[in-house]
Order: structure tokens, then C-alpha cells, then sequence
């Protein structure tokens, strides 16, 4: 028998769409999808959400295999939640600038300086930096999980915008920030902002904590990915300007088809900047194949996992709590 050729081995079926539903059968496969994905990935997933209710999906999961559309950190959580099973990536460079601004050995001796203080780690880090943590958080849950440790020396990593926004909502003014960023929400632009919403005066303004303070300080509702689509379905408003990656325009447009929708302007008027880069690698021909061949497999150490999972669960169960 003739060796199949690798042009063979890739060819993809013309109904992808198809293809993928019937690999998640034969494969008894969850496809878990972030808010920020292509629309065509979100409508295929069996579940679609912002990375603590992503979180809480997978730790529910009784599939076989896991296909996870997000980027890397996403994956590492639902395999340090399911150790037993298969996860996979549709490419396993969607990584994120957050996780990747925070090097394991770099934040190892960052913590060093700061010897006694409670280590709360935002979700977008890697499982090395989860293990280092005493608590991970979610944008969705930051301000509770922070309040969690009142009165105790705080180190809060990897993003500073959503440490600093955190700091504001309790009134501190004494944690210690790592000083990253995402790349996506510092584009946005609080000059051209304004002058979008002079144009729109009666538009009302959503935007995601990991934007820039004086981005923040223009909109009248700050909240998660997930807090920001309700809002947007709920809002009075007819006209919307929204800061955060435009993926959840899917959603909304969905549910609230009559809402006129603006990306909030970045500040290069040339590119996309305000699309992640990283969760735009995913698509349904690299889902498929990664279905087909439960490959890239996302592995985490034992040891790192174990120690990882203790904070995600102590998040988990404060989540969870009224």
C-alpha cells in the first residue's frame, strides 16, 4: 500500500463545520471557546465564556477530550484541572503578552524582594507563575479574591492595570504590582476615545479594567468580557462604545441586534490592533486537525500542576460563595 502524502495527510473537508461536530463525537470532545474567539469557533463550541466562567466549565468537564480554543494559560488551567484527560490547542502559539511578560524565574526573584506577602495572580500567567500563587483571580473576580486578603502585604501580578483598578475599588494604595501589560487593551486610545464620544454623545462607554486609567476614566461601566456583553444586552443605551477585544461583538450582536456597536479607536488608525493577535491564530481548519489528530496536546508537569491547583481551586470555592 502506497504511503499516504503529507498534502494528503492535511486535506481538509469542505463542510469543516461538519468535520469538527463529528470529530467531537467520535472523539467524546468538549470544545471550550473564550468570548474572543472567531465567530465561527464561538458558534461551534459547546461552551463560550471569559476565563473564570472557562475555568469553572472545565472543572466540570466529563469528556474524554478537551479541545480548548484560547490561548496557552486557558489550556494549562483545564489540564491542571484534568490531569486524566486529553487537551488539546488548535496552535499551540496562542500564547498572551501577560503571561508571556512574566518569566517564572524573573517573577521567582520578584517575589523574593517581597518575602511574607500573599501572592494573588491574575489567571493570565503561566501554570510556573499559578504555582508560585496563593490565590489566582479572574478579571470577573479580582476585586473579591483581592478582598480576600485584607490587611495583608499583596503582591499582584502580571497586569498592572487591572492591579491598579483593583487597588481603587478597596481603597489600598500599598500593593505591589508586577508591572505587565496586554497588548490589546493598552491600544486603546484616551484621546481619539473622547473624540468618538463627541460624535456619540448619548453612547454609553464599556470597557475591560485591563485598559489604561485614562481610558477607564471615560467609561461608564467597567467590568469583565462577561460583564461587559450583559451590560451591553441590559444597557438603555441604542448606541455602545465598547473597550475591550471586538470578539464579544458576536455575542452581543446575537442577543441585542438592534445596539449599534463602535470599537473603542486604538491609537494606530492602520491596524486592528484592538483583535488579539494570539486568540485570532485559532481557526476551524487548525480545530479540525487538531481534533483529527489530538494534537498540540497541552501537558503541564505533575509537580507545577499540583501546586498550581491548590490556588485555582481556593478561587473556585471563593467564586462560588455569596
Amino acid at each position: 500500500m502506497a504511503a499516504t502524502s503529507p498534502a494528503a495527510a492535511t486535506r481538509l473537508p469542505t463542510d469543516l463545520e461538519g468535520a469538527i461536530r463529528e470529530l467531537k463525537r467520535e472523539r467524546n470532545a468538549v470544545l471550550l471557546a473564550h468570548y474572543y474567539q472567531e465567530s465561527d469557533v464561538q458558534d461551534l463550541a459547546d461552551f463560550v465564556g471569559d476565563s473564570l466562567a472557562l475555568a469553572q466549565a472545565a472543572k466540570k468537564v466529563d469528556a474524554e477530550v478537551i479541545a480548548f480554543c484560547g490561548v496557552h494559560f486557558m489550556a494549562e488551567t483545564a489540564k491542571i484541572l484534568n490531569p486524566d484527560r486529553v487537551v488539546v490547542v488548535p496552535d499551540l502559539k496562542a500564547g498572551c503578552s501577560l503571561a508571556d511578560g512574566c518569566p517564572p524565574d524573573e517573577f521567582r526573584a520578584f517575589l523574593a524582594q517581597h518575602p511574607g506577602a500573599k501572592v494573588l495572580s491574575y489567571i493570565n500567567c503561566s501554570a510556573e507563575v499559578k504555582a508560585m500563587s496563593d490565590l489566582i483571580c479572574t478579571s470577573s473576580n479580582a476585586v473579591k479574591m483581592a478582598h480576600h486578603f485584607d490587611g495583608q502585604p499583596l503582591v499582584f501580578a502580571p497586569d498592572r492595570h487591572l492591579a491598579r483598578w483593583v487597588a481603587q475599588q478597596l481603597g489600598r494604595d500599598d500593593l505591589i504590582i508586577w508591572p505587565g501589560t496586554c497588548i490589546v487593551h493598552e491600544q486603546f486610545s484616551a484621546k481619539r476615545l473622547e473624540q468618538l464620544r463627541m460624535l456619540h454623545p448619548d453612547a454609553e462607554v464599556l470597557a475591560h479594567p485591563e485598559c489604561e486609567e485614562a481610558v477607564l476614566e471615560q467609561a461608564d461601566f467597567i467590568a469583565s468580557t462577561t460583564g461587559i456583553i450583559q451590560r451591553a444586552i441590559d444597557s438603555p443605551a441604542r448606541t455602545l462604545i465598547i473597550a475591550t477585544e471586538d470578539g464579544v461583538f458576536h455575542q452581543i450582536e446575537k442577543k441585542a441586534p438592534h445596539k449599534q456597536l463602535l470599537q473603542a479607536p486604538g491609537m494606530d488608525e492602520s491596524c486592528a490592533c484592538n483583535r488579539c493577535p494570539f486568540m485570532r491564530l485559532n481557526t476551524l481548519e487548525k480545530l479540525y486537525l487538531a481534533l483529527r489528530d489530538l494534537e498540540p496536546r497541552v501537558e503541564v508537569s505533575e509537580p507545577i500542576r499540583v501546586r498550581a491547583l491548590k490556588p485555582i481551586e481556593l478561587m473556585l470555592e471563593l467564586s462560588a460563595r455569596k
